[in-house]
């Protein structure tokens, strides 16, 4: 599946969940994050996250069963995967 997973946690724990994230999909933008994922490696990439934020922080979760189906469009600057490197 495909998923979109924003976040909104305290500052001291940016960087964990950052760096987590970064760990199954790709870094879109700032707390964005986009990618494949199996179910089973969402689920443990949630339980991780779990671990590192408290109650006060959000993350939102945008599952895509047919990433055929989404049209991405951005304006300005693409930050992609593939910008930053080729």
């Amino acid at each position: 599946m495909f998923v979109i997973i924003t976040y909104d946690v305290g500052e001291k724990r940016v960087g964990k969940v950052c760096k987590k994230l970064r760990e199954y999909l790709d870094w879109t933008q700032n707390s964005v994050f986009e990618g494949e994922i199996t179910k089973g490696k969402l689920t443990r990439c949630l339980a991780e996250l779990k671990k590192l934020t408290t109650d006060d922080d959000s993350i939102y979760i945008y599952k895509v069963e047919n990433p055929k189906a989404i049209e991405k469009i951005v304006y300005g600057k693409d930050r992609s995967f593939e910008q930053l490197f080729f």
